[in-house]
């Protein structure tokens, strides 16, 4: 008869409840992070304009998208260094990582939108000049939308920011 110890299969159905419930709380997050993302654009957007934009649809998606992949790998970064410190170094890691994470992958997805655009006019890939091309296209996406796009954050933006921070240094002891 083949026997097994019931303490070890306890343990490893356990650890895998955790590590599954771990993930579904960060996908939960991050979802939650991309649409409070999102409505501090669409705040943004209707106190400067009314909502007068042809490319709403593309903004909320670059700005839904590029929040909730920063939560997908900033939290867990964050965490990893803040564990077991106090709560106000834990408030400043979750705060510098989720801004600063935000913004970086925001201006990404932007600048790949930028150049997807632009592809259209480049040199064949792989080629020096496109390399070039490639380059100087994302360097001034990412200006730009460090310019215009930025300001689509801080109406609401700042607010969401601080109340995950704090909801994270809390939570996550």
């Amino acid at each position: 008869m083949d026997q097994t110890n019931p303490t070890a299969i306890l343990k490893a159905t356990a650890r895998k409840r955790t590590v599954a419930s771990y993930c579904l709380g960060i996908s939960y997050g991050a979802v939650c992070w991309g649409a409070a993302m999102t409505v501090s654009v669409f705040a943004a957007l209707y106190l400067r304009n009314g909502l007068l934009t042809s490319h709403i649809t593309a903004l909320a998606l670059v700005y839904f998208f590029g929040s909730a992949i920063s939560w997908l790998i900033m939290v867990p970064l964050a965490d990893r260094f803040a564990r077991s410190r106090p709560v106000s170094a834990r408030f400043a890691a979750f705060f510098l990582a989720l801004s600063l994470g935000t913004v970086a992958m925001t201006a990404f997805l932007f600048a790949m939108d930028y150049r997807w655009f632009y592809s259209r006019w480049h040199a064949p890939f792989g080629s020096l000049i496109w390399i070039f091309q490639f380059l100087f296209t994302g360097a001034s996406a990412v200006y730009q939308f460090a310019v215009l796009g930025l300001s689509l954050f801080l109406p609401f933006g700042l607010l969401f920011l601080i109340a995950a921070s704090v909801y994270l240094a809390r939570a996550r002891r």
